[in-house]
């Protein structure tokens, strides 16, 4: 199978990494032998029809800050989405980072892929938090896969879960913990009685907040997800502007310690129940929405299954990478490998 990648940051890199250390499982479980035919990063590409060499990709990355910088393959100032309708590829993997202020260039490019009769794997949420009905509809009117596993739980495969459980049930609700990055901070300030700017902090030190963690803790990263989740399994079209959104900034220790004292803790839950919501909410210590530190949990209300939930990490390169593999694998069934 031929793969074109769109972003070779930390989710790229390691997703290249990770079909070059699976290549022979993965043939002798799946038949399916991955190849990068091309590469795209902020600066350049490399293209080789024949599949690039992924050692010698990550060497020109780090060594000239840029696939481009590859030998005989690199290529400067491209046209991604002419690069996008050129290439051989069958798969185009989505992996720029996310900006949901500004999707238009990654929308772009994944219009190119669908119109081109592309195939798409993508973990960018910025163009599914605001075009998630078009997107699909585009792909259908293309007869293309569309897979995005990645966008919601990283390597854990929350889409999956709720998609196995609506094949044979309604789900009557959906409540989930979607972002690490505010379960983190929520979680010191419950577990260390520290206030919500000494957590924020030691998120920052640690690496699970952004310099800059407005997506974060202003619930837009939760509220894009489950934007996905609504969409991309349970039927219910929205945009990102139908999420009723609040996030953790006006917390204080006060309200958490008095949370505790009713046996209770304060999670930003992203939840759908009629309509669309994210805000802090105090929830039963013994709800499965009550998880420690960085983690992620789903917890859906079914008609006649009751509640089944999920717990795993949220996002990171490799975890997001398995994510990419495991669609890139669904994708591979779907259009008729060898077995």
């Amino acid at each position: 199978m031929k793969v074109l990648l769109l972003g070779f940051g930390a989710v790229g890199q390691a997703f290249a990494r990770l079909i070059e250390r699976r290549r022979a499982d993965l043939y002798a479980r799946h038949a399916l032998s991955p190849s990068l035919v091309g590469v795209v990063d902020s600066r350049g590409a490399a293209a080789d029809p024949r599949g690039l060499d992924v050692e010698a990709l990550l060497e020109a990355k780090r060594r000239g800050g840029t696939v481009a910088a590859l030998a005989a393959h690199g290529v400067h100032g491209v046209s991604v989405e002419a690069f996008i309708v050129e290439s051989e590829a069958q798969v185009v993997v989505e992996a720029t980072p996310t900006s949901v202020a500004a999707p238009g260039a990654a929308l772009a490019r994944l219009k190119a892929a669908f119109r081109g009769g592309k195939h798409v794997v993508c973990v960018n949420k910025g163009p599914l938090a605001v075009a998630f009905p078009a997107l699909l509809e585009l792909a259908r009117h293309n007869r293309v896969a569309f897979r995005f596993s990645g966008t919601v739980g990283g390597g854990t495969p929350v889409l999956a879960l709720a998609q196995e459980c609506v094949r044979g049930d309604r789900v009557l609700s959906a409540r989930a913990v979607l972002n690490g990055t505010t379960n983190f901070i929520l979680w010191r300030m419950d577990r260390h009685g520290e206030d919500y700017d000494a957590a924020l902090a030691e998120a920052v030190r640690l690496g699970y907040a952004e310099t800059d963690p407005s997506a974060d803790v202003d619930g837009i990263d939760s509220a894009t997800k489950l934007v996905i989740l609504a969409n991309g399994v349970l039927g219910h079209p929205c945009v990102l502007g139908d999420v009723a959104v609040t996030g953790i900034r006006g917390v204080t220790r006060e309200h958490v310690l008095a949370a505790r004292e009713q046996g209770q803790v304060v999670r930003l839950v992203a939840e759908l129940d009629g309509g669309l919501s994210v805000a802090p909410r105090e929830i039963p210590a013994d709800s499965p929405l009550h998880v420690p530190a960085n983690l992620n949990a789903l917890s859906l209300t079914l008609e006649t299954g009751g509640e089944v939930a999920l717990v795993g990490r949220g996002a990171g390169g490799p975890e997001t990478a398995t994510a990419i593999l495991r669609d890139l694998i669904d994708i591979w069934h779907a259009i008729g490998s060898p077995r």
